[in-house]
């Protein structure tokens, strides 16, 4: 392990915070090439892993219109740098770390704003969908008993 702390070059933040991670871009040998995103971690339940989401706008040539896009990727999240759910970071592209992971997070912007809200709203839509369909099957059986 290195005992230095080394900039990636992408971002002024440096960690203050040590870690002893070898696949940490700050404090291990890891190196960042390549792509750069800034999304949100929807999920960090995983051992120095964590879920990163944003979402973007893809154009319909035909239609003229744009469609939503979400793209989700696995990341590693060091020790140092630790992301929580909610978080705004910064995620690199490095070597593969694993068969899902090719990503690192570099920086942690802070906490997306009404992240917990936009979370709820689309629980609610998940319950409302499943109980329509829930009474809609037992009406189809009604009218199929008379």
């Amino acid at each position: 392990m290195a005992a230095r702390t080394k900039s990636v070059g992408l971002t002024d933040a440096i960690p203050t915070q040590k870690c002893t991670d070898a696949n940490c871009p700050f404090h291990g040998a890891l190196k960042v090439r390549g792509k750069t995103f800034v999304g949100t971690v929807t999920s960090s339940k995983m051992q120095r892993s964590a879920i990163v989401e944003w979402e973007g706008r893809r154009l319909i040539p035909k239609f003229e219109r744009y469609k939503r896009t979400r793209t989700k990727i696995a990341v590693h999240n060091p020790d140092c740098l630790n992301a929580r759910e909610g978080d705004l970071v910064t995620v690199a592209e490095c070597r593969p770390l694993s068969k899902t992971k090719s990503f690192v997070i570099i920086e942690v912007k802070g906490k997306k704003k009404r992240y917990a809200l936009q979370k709820e709203a689309l629980e609610e839509a998940k319950f409302k969908v499943k109980e329509e369909s829930v009474t809609s099957e037992f009406a189809a059986k009604k009218t199929a008993e008379e």
